[in-house]
């Protein structure tokens, strides 16, 4: 009985305490709020300071015409016919940032955002203002191309491309697969075609792209960036799909993909690479190994030994002394999974 009574006295006083917090809250919140609302609030002031310091892109102009006319011609010089850039700052201090101080000194350079006097980090940060929310861009901080100090502007040019028109079959500019894609050359406002800065940093790659067999990359077909995302990426070599590195080969190559009932595990394991060379190869199929036998016995070491094969022992499917034993996928067909054969027969 007595620690019910205890429990009511409790409650009544937790009661109490609720009553006079709503009743603090009910009578001087408001006083509070209409005493707030009298109080100067700085906002305004400070935003109305940076207003005052735009000048404009036409202002500009007078001084960097050339520059003014080429950004008039790409996405950034046009963001002001798009709704969702209205009153907003567009036009060249959107990047450079406000331009009064710049004018006022006479083209002082220390007065305006000057990308290349700046770190490429830092000028990076610029871009990312207006590009980070991209699905595109959103893991540039934590990719190979940040963390080696490769900058936006190391690769894409602001103002718009400088090279002139491509031309089909040149190595400068790709080859004659640029003619069905126009826009193959110049396309993100790059600084050159997008096979030629890529191989401008990764030189290995380019001797692999003139091997006989390879992806067609030089010829313009494709992209590096079909396979790679160049702002950043959760996969190694920062391949483009983050649920695997595969993903990239699987995209083209879709009867390769899966699941299957009898999977092939090295592909599950170690992915596609295991076998081929992704840039290029001298051997048929992208294959690292001249021969396909010498490919599979590097795993499958239990296959009989071409030694030991003698008259009295013809040895069975797999002697070595035979051709047709010799090129494995003769049998074992479907070598990236099947769905029928544990061994990979079709």
């Amino acid at each position: 009985m007595a620690s019910t009574k205890y429990l009511k006295l409790g409650m009544l006083g937790a009661f109490a305490l609720l009553l006079f917090a709503w009743v603090v809250i009910t009578f001087t919140t408001p006083s509070m709020r209409s005493s707030a609302t009298e109080l100067p609030d700085p906002a305004p002031e400070v935003d109305s300071q940076i207003d005052d310091k735009f000048v404009g892109s036409e202002t500009c102009k007078a001084c960097h015409e050339d520059q003014f006319k080429a950004v008039e011609q790409t996405k950034h010089g046009k963001l002001g016919e798009l709704a969702a850039w209205k009153n907003k700052v567009v036009g060249c201090e959107s990047c450079h940032g406000p331009g009064k101080d710049h004018v006022d000194g006479g083209g002082d350079k220390t007065k305006i955002k000057n990308f290349k006097e700046m770190d490429p980090k830092a000028a990076s940060e610029t871009c990312l203002s207006c590009h980070a929310g991209k699905e595109n861009h959103n893991n540039f901080r934590r990719g190979d191309h940040w963390r080696n100090n490769i900058g936006c502007t190391d690769c894409h040019s602001a103002h718009g491309p400088s090279f002139g028109p491509q031309r089909a079959g040149s190595t400068t500019f790709i080859g004659d697969a640029a003619a069905q894609r126009p826009n193959m050359a110049n396309r993100a406002m790059l600084k050159n075609s997008e096979p030629q800065l890529c191989i401008g940093c990764h030189t290995e790659t380019k001797a692999q792209f003139s091997k006989p067999f390879h992806h067609k990359v030089l010829e313009g077909t494709m992209s590096c960036s079909d396979c790679h995302n160049p702002h950043g990426g959760f996969d190694q070599k920062q391949t483009r799909l983050a649920v695997g590195a595969d993903q990239s080969c699987i995209k083209c190559h879709s009867n390769k993909q899966g699941p299957f009932v009898f999977e092939h595990a090295v592909l599950k394991i170690e992915g596609c690479s295991a076998c081929h060379s992704p840039h290029g190869s001298q051997n048929p199929k992208m294959l690292k190994r001249s021969s396909i036998r010498q490919l599979c016995i590097e795993c499958h070491t239990s296959i009989q030994n071409v030694e030991l094969i003698t008259s009295d022992n013809p040895g069975g499917p797999h002697a070595q002394n035979s051709l047709r034993s010799q090129n494995c996928t003769i049998c074992h067909v479907a070598i990236h999974g099947s769905n029928s054969s544990k061994v990979f027969f079709r």
